[in-house]
């Protein structure tokens, strides 16, 4: 009995440090993409022995904090109606998600870095798989554009939405018009082939 409490306290204790380690890597990457493991390992409160005894690396400490933000983004996106007028329902996808893809500026840069590009858009498949359900039925509806594949239109948009943050950093373009450019390049790209590209100002 004594065996088993003693194993269970261990799990709960690694669990804590653990959760407390990808927190911490979380808040230090997004205001440092550079911030070290010594730094994390700090800001969580264990030794650097207490981190790589649970991460060996630090692409592995990357990976679960940008895990950690896409999970508390897909949550935020869960509430965005994407339902109605395909048009407003993009417009309301890439407001919100510009803010979580914003928020994250840092830790991007720090999974760009650590990461495989597959990698990264297997942490993305949730946000992407909400585009392809209303990129679907916009194109359905002859709203967007058919003779591009659906992923394709997926990953411009997303695209487009990381190259804001290269745009941000660089001082060309500031967070709070980020996501009108946004939403007026992904409509100007989803529109049919000789069809008028929606105004974007004005719309709610």
């Amino acid at each position: 009995m004594g065996s088993k409490n003693s194993t269970a306290t261990k799990r709960a204790d690694a669990l804590r440090s653990i959760d407390a380690i990808v927190r911490a890597a979380a808040e230090c990457l997004g205001r440092n993409p550079e911030a070290s493991m010594s730094e994390i390992a700090r800001a969580a409160g264990v030794g650097r022995v207490t981190l790589y005894a649970h991460f060996t690396s630090r692409a592995e400490v990357v990976d679960a904090a940008m895990s950690r933000a896409i999970d508390r983004g897909n949550e935020a996106l869960d509430a965005v109606d994407l339902t109605g007028d395909p048009l407003l329902a993009l417009a309301r996808y890439v407001e919100a998600g510009w803010h979580l893809v914003d928020q994250a500026r840092a830790l991007l840069v720090a999974a760009q870095k650590e990461l495989p590009a597959g990698r990264i858009r297997e942490l993305h498949a949730g946000p992407a798989a909400r585009v392809e359900t209303l990129v679907t039925r916009g194109r359905a509806e002859g709203v967007f554009r058919t003779d591009l594949p659906i992923e394709w239109l997926v990953n411009v948009l997303h695209t487009v939405m990381h190259s804001a943050t290269e745009e941000i950093r660089a001082g060309r373009l500031t967070s709070d018009r980020a996501a009108h450019h946004i939403t007026a390049t992904a409509l100007a790209a989803f529109t049919p082939p000789g069809q008028p590209v929606p105004e974007t100002d004005g719309r709610e």
